[in-house]
């Protein structure tokens, strides 16, 4: 071999370890210099994006968000999707503020829409793990009927309680700290717990990375499946009552429009892949906050509604092709 070959040859091979090392940090770092990236270009823009009120306005903007895809990682881990998180928050807000309008049992709102959340799911993954009907058309079918049940719970209309007994989960705070805050960062270390420090978490990562795997060494796939749509369907009733604490009201018809698609982006953000079996409940925690800093980011600068649409829109298209990025960079390396 020529000198001239064998230099190629090793400069062939310090560019593959560069491109390895550079995909290596772009796992180990994820989404996190983009946060960063973009509350520095916001800060520039509006010198009010860093203070203390706008960051307690952006954690807690973002923590019903986060709870939806703590949810949202569960499911998508088994390579399934939840499109119906948003009509399930709406249900459960709306059966919260009815509750609470019951003389002495108002404080079991909260755990009446978390119940209505879980019973939404659980059917959710009935379907999807017994009758093997795609994860897409099953919550994309109760997307739509989950929102008729809670425009008929709310007979259509707004349904407030200025009483609300457990409005302090939603506009209270611990030490400086809002509950909101609280509850989102409690989701995310439960969660955590369960996906990295139990079986359970084990088979839901295996579920993801290969189905018939997981059933050929024993793991009950139909089982798996049920608790992460559960799951889903519970923190989305947690959120029903994290947004009817904060508003004081539901309603129906707008109440979690379109949260599904922010849950879902900040997932993709996050580094939770598409096709399941690789991602991290941290991950998703990054993504959810990128997502507030830029709708509030985008509101301080001035950009019209529409074209927050627009961005946002932009964000979800950009991560699904990072998730393509990190699938093709692992299957090269």
């Amino acid at each position: 071999m020529t000198e001239r070959a064998i230099g190629m040859t090793g400069t062939v091979a310090q560019t593959s370890v560069g491109s390895r090392r550079l995909r290596t940090a772009f796992t180990a770092l994820g989404m996190l210099p983009v946060l960063l990236l973009l509350a520095a270009a916001f800060q520039l823009i509006n010198p009010r994006f860093l203070t203390g009120t706008n960051f307690l306005i952006v954690t807690q903007q973002s923590s019903i968000n986060i709870v939806l895809a703590a949810g949202m990682t569960f499911v998508i881990l088994t390579g399934g999707i939840d499109l119906s998180v948003g009509s399930i928050l709406a249900a459960s807000a709306m059966t919260a503020v009815l509750v609470s309008l019951i003389p002495e049992w108002g404080m079991l709102g909260v755990l009446a829409a978390v119940l209505v959340g879980l019973g939404f799911g659980f059917i959710n993954g009935l379907f999807v793990a017994y009758l093997r009907l795609p994860p897409f058309i099953v919550t994309l079918g109760s997307l739509t009927a989950v929102r008729g049940v809670a425009r008929l719970l709310g007979n259509d209309t707004t349904v407030f309680n200025p009483d609300l007994p457990f409005a302090d989960i939603g506009n209270g705070s611990f030490f400086g700290i809002p509950w909101l805050v609280i509850i989102a960062l409690t989701v995310v270390i439960l969660s955590w717990l369960v996906l990295k420090c139990t079986v359970l978490g084990t088979w839901i990562y295996a579920v993801g990375g290969n189905v018939e795997a997981a059933r050929l060494t024993g793991i009950k796939v139909p089982l798996v499946l049920i608790f992460v749509y559960c799951v889903s369907g519970l923190l989305a009733g947690l959120g029903g009552a994290m947004s009817a604490a904060r508003l004081y009201a539901a309603n129906g018809l707008q109440l979690g429009q379109s949260y599904e698609l922010d849950a879902i982006a900040a997932v993709i953000l996050g580094g939770t892949s598409f096709v399941g079996g690789i991602g991290s409940i941290w991950g998703t925690l990054i993504g959810g906050l990128i997502i507030a800093v830029l709708s509030n980011g985008l509101i301080l600068a001035g950009v019209s509604d529409i074209w927050q649409y627009i961005i946002k829109g932009l964000v979800i298209v950009i991560a699904v092709a990072l998730d393509r990025y990190r699938l093709q960079g692992g299957a090269r390396t």
